[in-house]
């Protein structure tokens, strides 16, 4: 049986930071703890001592659990309070991380070893960890992945895009402004113009959002700009290239694809409660380890605040729910 319950789980967890870059600690806790419990935990090297967890129990998973290690800065320790458990990745991930755990272990207790779990670091930034797990799959048909749903089924969720936006100018004395150009007013320009660029839409997905999440540019406040930059999130509802096609009309600026992760389709069951999300994960970074579903304790709209919170009962309803559809799946 488990070495803590599974709100000390999580709450230890979430006393650890292990913010996308400094998870080395948590795994190195985490696989220990999971040792203790009698499970088989691989770890598998990502970046220095950031390591993926793989966890078994003596056969070829079935169905694996999975959710990510790591979270947002800035890091703030945990305290129970009001019946929520508070602090960073209380709901985005740990709190499903340590359901899974206790879900695990339930199924075990009644015999069934036929689960796997993979906790991997970077969904933050990236999907780093997720990616180099995808090349070394244990054969499951089913893949749980834990992100804050209101312990709902996902039906969908959104791509990601970021894209970078340069724009160049000249340089010139500020008491001169005609003999230079301004490269902060291009990219001001076109941003102002992006407002009203259609996006893509999809009938489930609704309409392409984004988000200009980094400005910079200049050299000094009495020299007319010769570069500035933005970096621009775009959450999609179908390929990037849609996307970009859409930004070929902005004013002087140069348009260079950062990262790009698709969005999914997703497996459910009847008898869960489903939606669509706005939010990527790292499921379409792990596509060899089985068909996706998507499933988790808190709110997407307590995830990476200052409020981030995940209520006691929600974590031991996940509990249930990651048991049952374990036992569904397995059945079918």
């Amino acid at each position: 049986m488990p070495e803590l319950s599974l709100v000390e789980l999580a709450r230890t967890l979430v006393d650890i930071d292990s913010t996308t870059g400094h998870e080395a600690r948590a795994c190195a806790w985490l696989a220990g703890h999971l040792r203790g419990c009698g499970f088989e935990v691989t770890e598998q090297p990502v970046e220095g001592a950031r390591t993926n967890l793989l966890v078994t129990q003596g056969t070829t998973p079935e169905v694996v659990f999975s959710t990510h290690i790591d979270c947002v800065p800035p890091f703030f320790p945990g305290r129970v309070q009001g019946g929520r458990l508070h602090g960073r990745g209380a709901c985005d991930a740990k709190g499903a991380l340590a359901a899974q755990v206790h879900a695990a272990l339930r199924l075990r207790a009644a015999g069934e070893r036929r689960v796997g779990l993979l906790f991997v670091v970077g969904e933050e930034r990236g999907s780093d960890g997720a990616a180099l797990a995808n090349g070394t799959p244990p054969g499951s048909r089913f893949l749980i992945d834990g992100e804050p749903t209101d312990n709902r089924l996902g039906r969908a969720t959104r791509g990601l895009l970021r894209v970078r936006l340069d724009a160049a100018g000249r340089a010139a004395h500020s008491s001169q402004p005609e003999r230079g150009r301004s490269a902060i007013e291009a990219l001001v320009d076109a941003l102002v113009e992006l407002r009203s660029v259609e996006l893509p839409a999809d009938a489930e997905l609704g309409r392409t959002l984004y988000t200009v999440g980094l400005i910079s540019g200049g050299l000094a406040p009495n020299v007319v700009p010769p570069q500035a930059r933005a970096e621009v999130a775009f959450r999609t509802v179908g390929p990037g290239e849609e996307v970009e096609k859409c930004l070929a009309t902005l004013g002087d600026v140069a348009v260079t694809r950062v990262i790009e992760i698709p969005p999914v389709r997703l497996h459910t069951l009847p008898g869960f409660d489903s939606a669509v999300f706005a939010y990527t994960t790292d499921i379409p970074c792990l596509s060899a380890w089985g068909r996706p579903l998507l499933y988790g304790p808190g709110s997407i709209l307590l995830a990476h605040t200052d409020e981030e919170s995940v209520g006691l009962d929600e974590l031991q309803a996940a509990v249930d729910g990651y048991e049952e559809l374990a036992r569904r799946l397995l059945a079918g």
